[in-house]
């Protein structure tokens, strides 16, 4: 196996090209797990450790671009302002060791379902893409596009991930997984919910219970129907029970989960339909406050 490691962005990306089957390596947190258990045996190995702009981030008011190796822990302690709900989503990543070098970088070129960042980068809008470089140029692909089946996405063979671009909320996000344990686990399913009053939107995002991770569309549109019709957004009324139900079986209905050592397909559905309810709750009664508080 070849060790690659490059000092600089550029050197990283002609590595890549001239070695377009090299596996990223940076945090390692996935990587050396499937290495030690011999899952995974690359030609070479690309480490990113030393590009040292691939753990900066910046904030234009609007976009929060976040490089691909920013680790977890620093999302939780730097972004919980603008990117509530992936800082709720970082909290819940393994132990303090992997939250300090596992990112959202890796996440996304891992592509797992069942990957922590995802239902939060789903929900926190339709703007949100990746960035990915090669010698040949940037693209962004946008978040919706990216997943493209079990630990599959969208990147190039000569592609590298650069960073993620990601809108600063404009309402209250929340997060929320289910394991058999309180920490350390991997999620039996996940869901990440955003508000969005500035368009009248809410955003959404299902994990470990579709062979990717993925928007329950009719969801949110049954939302944005119900809140505008019923002029929530401006009032800031009590949500009926009725309309937070229907939104859980909407929910779980968008699932397409499997039965496996973690969980049966049942109770993924299940599971979903509760923590999106309680999602919505918790979001709204935070927008509730919002109201109040500037009138």
């Amino acid at each position: 196996m070849e060790f690659l490691r490059p000092a600089s962005w550029d050197e990283a990306l002609a590595a890549k090209a001239r070695h377009p089957d090299a596996l990223p390596l940076c945090g390692g947190t996935d990587v050396m797990v499937e290495l030690n258990f011999d899952l995974r045996r690359p030609p070479a190995l690309l480490d990113l450790t030393r590009v040292a702009e691939l753990t900066t981030w910046s904030d234009d008011g609007a976009v929060v671009r976040l490089g691909a190796a920013v680790p977890y822990s620093r999302i939780i302690a730097e972004l919980s302002g603008p990117l509530p709900g992936l800082a709720l989503a970082a909290r819940t990543v393994g132990s303090p060791q992997i939250r300090n070098r596992g990112s959202v970088g890796g996440n996304l070129g891992a592509a797992s379902p069942a990957g922590d960042a995802h239902p939060a980068l789903l929900a926190a809008g339709r703007d949100v893409a990746v960035e990915a470089a090669s010698v040949r140029g940037t693209r962004l692909i946008p978040i919706d596009a990216f997943y493209t089946g079990v630990k599959r996405n969208a990147l190039a063979a000569d592609e590298l991930i650069r960073a993620v671009r990601i809108p600063v909320a404009d309402g209250p996000q929340q997060f929320a997984k289910v394991g058999p344990r309180n920490a350390m686990v991997i999620a039996v399913c996940a869901f990440g919910f955003a508000l969005h009053p500035r368009t009248g939107t809410v955003g959404t995002g299902i994990g470990s219970a579709a062979p990717t991770p993925r928007r329950a569309v009719e969801a949110e549109e049954y939302l944005r129907g119900e809140f505008a019709g019923r002029g929530l957004w401006e009032r800031g009324g009590t949500l009926e029970a009725g309309l937070v139900r229907r939104f859980g079986e909407l929910v779980a209905a968008a699932a397409a989960p499997i039965d496996d050592v973690r969980g049966s397909a049942a109770y993924r559905r299940h599971a979903l339909a509760v923590i999106a309810r309680r999602t919505l709750t918790w979001t709204w009664n935070e927008h509730r406050r919002q109201i109040r508080s500037t009138a």
